[in-house]
């Protein structure tokens, strides 16, 4: 399986929308409720093109290239979580979309769950993958760090092959086509300037302002799934008890020999989590009204 030869097929629209100033890139298929998908650090849209046809039964699914990601633009600054939910506040409100569902990757769960806490009203559910090193682990921290800023200050195949690697079980998933998508993103001169600004929060003083916490968790007040993995090279399957803990009725689902992008390695598996997730919650919300 490719990435585009797979969606050849589908009807899908890529374009872009000025959200707040920020020429932002997107992805959507489908029809029904809006689903939002949001990838991980130093990742795309490319990241859910596994997900793409599954999904889209379902649901509109729109996929975007997050605040200075991909070939959104790349405003300097500094790109904490605040940032980047501002960012998702602005794409939301230039679809003009009432409520959302929201599953994020990585960066992207914790960017959807800090965006549910603070902006409860557009979101219906929630699904955090892999949300990542949610201990603040520094040696997490300086291998993220350090791999992306080589992945992208030194690009070439085998370095971005590494930096792909890293976030999978089975190695072998890590196509000559994902490589050569995400080097042609590596390699554009604004990313190579943003990409300092995207590794800042693997600074711990950058991030203990975000860190999760039950201080804003506990406002999450939607139903919410943690999709946790049992290969995670970011936090293991105990560690998504606190967090669980956190997030009033949350539940936790782990999907079983797969890395940090369950999405891409168990496409089928992760489809079907989510879809049940979501359609279970949405029928006891109609339910009770």
């Amino acid at each position: 399986m490719t990435i585009w030869s797979e969606l050849a097929d589908m009807e899908l629209k890529l374009y872009y929308l000025n959200a707040n100033g920020v020429k932002t890139r997107v992805l959507e298929t489908g029809s029904g409720e809006p689903l939002i998908l949001l990838h991980g650090t130093g990742g795309h849209i490319e990241a859910y093109a596994r997900n793409l046809r599954g999904l889209s039964e379902n649901f509109r699914v729109i996929v975007i290239d997050m605040l200075g990601h991909g070939y959104t633009e790349k405003p300097d600054q500094q790109y904490g979580i605040d940032s980047y939910s501002d960012h998702l506040l602005a794409v939301i409100q230039a679809l003009d979309l009432s409520d959302v569902y929201l599953s994020g990757e990585s960066l992207g769960g914790w960017v959807a769950a800090w965006f549910a806490a603070y902006h409860p009203q557009y979101v219906k559910a929630l699904v955090l993958n892999t949300p990542g090193n949610v201990n603040n682990k520094p040696e997490v921290m300086k291998g993220l760090k350090d791999s992306t800023l080589k992945a992208v200050l030194e690009a070439n195949y085998e370095n971005v092959k590494t930096r792909l690697e890293w976030l999978m079980y089975d190695k072998s998933q890590v196509t000559d086509e994902l490589i050569e998508t995400r080097y042609k993103i590596y390699t554009q001169p604004s990313y190579q300037e943003a990409v300092y600004n995207i590794v800042c929060l693997q600074n711990l003083e950058v991030r203990e302002k975000y860190s999760w916490d039950p201080s804003w968790c506990n406002k999450i007040n939607v139903p919410t799934l943690l999709a946790w993995t049992d290969h995670d090279p970011t936090s293991t399957v105990a560690e998504a008890k606190p967090i669980q803990d956190m997030i009033p009725n949350s539940e936790l689902v782990v999907i079983k020999d797969a890395g940090h992008w369950p999405q891409w390695e168990k496409p089928e598996e992760f489809n079907s989590i989510v879809t049940n997730f979501l359609l279970k919650k949405d029928a006891k919300v109609f339910s009770n009204k």
